[in-house]
């Protein structure tokens, strides 16, 4: 093979992967994202009561709680790359539809298709990233797709902000209710359409990159898998290498009964992860981020259209502080990150209740929210993706995170669909004036200090084989 040649056709292939790992980690952002600064308004247009609100927005995240346990399933049987190319269909599909619903059943409908695209996705495009890229880019692809997610989130935001009217500071009081008008009546659905574009580009993408090399072996497709390394990698040698280490890994595979999945060891493996998935829904992440425009519109008193700028704040300081979580992580540690970042949590959502408590709303309630964004976004919600992707033994990680990231999305929709009528709720009103679920999730935040304090060991540095050592010692006690 000629050596310029072959790098050549490596880094196109390595481009393209980065590309689609981009837009699918961004549509993952983007799709829950999205909802932040729509039901703002559509709650308004469809005249929904709390209850119908918080079906409205867990809608999609039931659906991707039944993506994720099923998207196990379709990367064995259909591949990883058919996987996604359906995800893409499916968030296409709810991006229109979610636009032109006239009704609660309607939208929901449509929600939960895109929830089924988030849940496959979450799944299939790390290991089809994790799987296809060669071993000296790997862990910064991985890396990339985390971060794009944030992404997404940050892209969402500034696409509803400039939807929804952009800047109105100086507006006449007759052109803010115009523009409101606008929003409730048509406005809200073109934020949905806007998710059109990742959407159609994700899925015409996908058809020009190969599949996985792995679920080709898998198959017994050997010359296309051939065909595949020769692709990502520099020369004949580091892929027959590559082709020799995937065949022996699956030749010393094998799938793991129930006994082992929940025996003593690893069934406290697993009873960790999916305790730490749970500590990152209910300490209050995606009620912020999903109720954001309405905490500020409702709780802190701006106004609707100027509510979507100030959550652009959310966006950028959930990037900003991701990348602090991505450089420390391996130097400073799991642990450290998640407890010191706990601590930051609690403290925001403290000085969030206690200033919607008092009635002192303004400047300190805004940056206590961007406390608690900040210190989520360089402690759980990196960290415990970092932590799920390692601390289970290869014969049972795949089947562990599955139950480990359904269990996220479960607890993530349960959470969306309880905050409004917390929120709205009589005892909230009375006697917390509105701060009751800043402190219920303040109080959660010191339960998974203590929790990974106490249980979860530090997996820093560690190799999958220490783990699977350690998990073997945890089951002997």
């Amino acid at each position: 093979m000629n050596t310029a040649a072959g790098s050549s056709n490596e880094t196109i292939t390595i481009l393209k992967i980065t590309i689609v790992a981009a837009l699918g980690g961004l549509l993952f952002g983007y799709d829950t994202g999205v909802i932040a600064g729509s039901q703002l308004y559509f709650t308004e247009y469809f005249n929904f009561s709390a209850a119908e609100q918080g079906w409205a927005v867990s809608s999609a995240l039931y659906g991707c709680l039944v993506g994720a346990l099923i998207g196990g399933y379709l990367t064995k049987r259909i591949s990883r790359k058919f996987t996604l190319i359906l995800a893409a269909t499916l968030f296409t599909v709810s991006a229109w539809g979610s636009g032109i619903a006239e009704s609660l059943n309607e939208l929901a409908f449509y929600r939960i298709l895109g929830g089924l695209a988030v849940g496959m996705a979450s799944l299939a495009a790390p290991m089809y990233i994790a799987e296809i890229a060669p071993p000296k880019h790997r862990g910064r692809m991985v890396s990339y797709y985390q971060l794009a997610v944030v992404i997404g989130f940050f892209v969402v935001f500034l696409a509803t902000y400039f939807i929804g009217g952009g800047d109105t500071q100086g507006m006449a009081p007759e052109v803010l209710k115009q523009l409101h008008e606008h929003n409730v009546n048509e406005g809200w659905r073109i934020m949905f359409w806007s998710e059109l574009v990742p959407a159609v580009a994700f899925l015409l993408l996908l058809f020009t990159v190969p599949h996985s090399p792995r679920w080709l072996i898998l198959q017994g497709r050997t010359e296309e898998a051939k065909t595949v390394l020769a692709r990502i990698t520099s020369s004949e040698k580091e892929a027959a290498s590559e082709l020799s280490e995937i065949e022996a890994s699956l030749a010393n595979s094998s799938a793991p009964s129930m006994a082992v999945l929940f025996g003593k060891g690893i069934g406290f493996a697993l009873f960790l992860g999916v305790m730490l998935s749970i500590f990152q829904q209910i300490t209050g992440i995606n009620a912020i981020l999903y109720y954001g425009a309405e905490i500020f519109s409702n709780a802190l008193g701006y106004g609707p259209e100027d509510a979507l700028k100030q959550q652009l704040w959310l966006g950028a300081v959930n990037l900003i502080f991701t990348f602090v979580a991505i450089y420390k992580v391996d130097s400073w540690g799991r642990k450290p990150l998640f407890i010191g970042g706990s601590v930051g949590m609690f403290i925001g959502l403290s000085v969030l209740g206690l200033t919607i408590y008092t009635g002192q709303m303004g400047v300190v309630s805004l940056v206590a929210i961007l406390v608690f964004i900040g210190s989520f976004a360089m402690s759980m919600g990196p960290v415990v993706w970092v932590m799920l992707s390692e601390m289970f033994p290869n014969n049972v990680r795949s089947v562990a995170m599955s139950l480990a990231v359904a269990a996220q999305w479960l607890f993530n929709a349960l959470v969306a669909n309880s905050f409004p009528i917390v929120n709205e709720s009589a005892l909230n009103q009375s006697d917390f004036n509105g701060a009751l679920p800043y402190f219920i999730f303040a109080l959660f935040c010191v339960v998974a200090m203590i929790f990974v304090w106490k249980l979860v060991p530090e997996t820093k540095g560690k190799t999958l084989e220490e783990m699977e050592a350690l998990w073997a010692i945890k089951g002997e006690r």
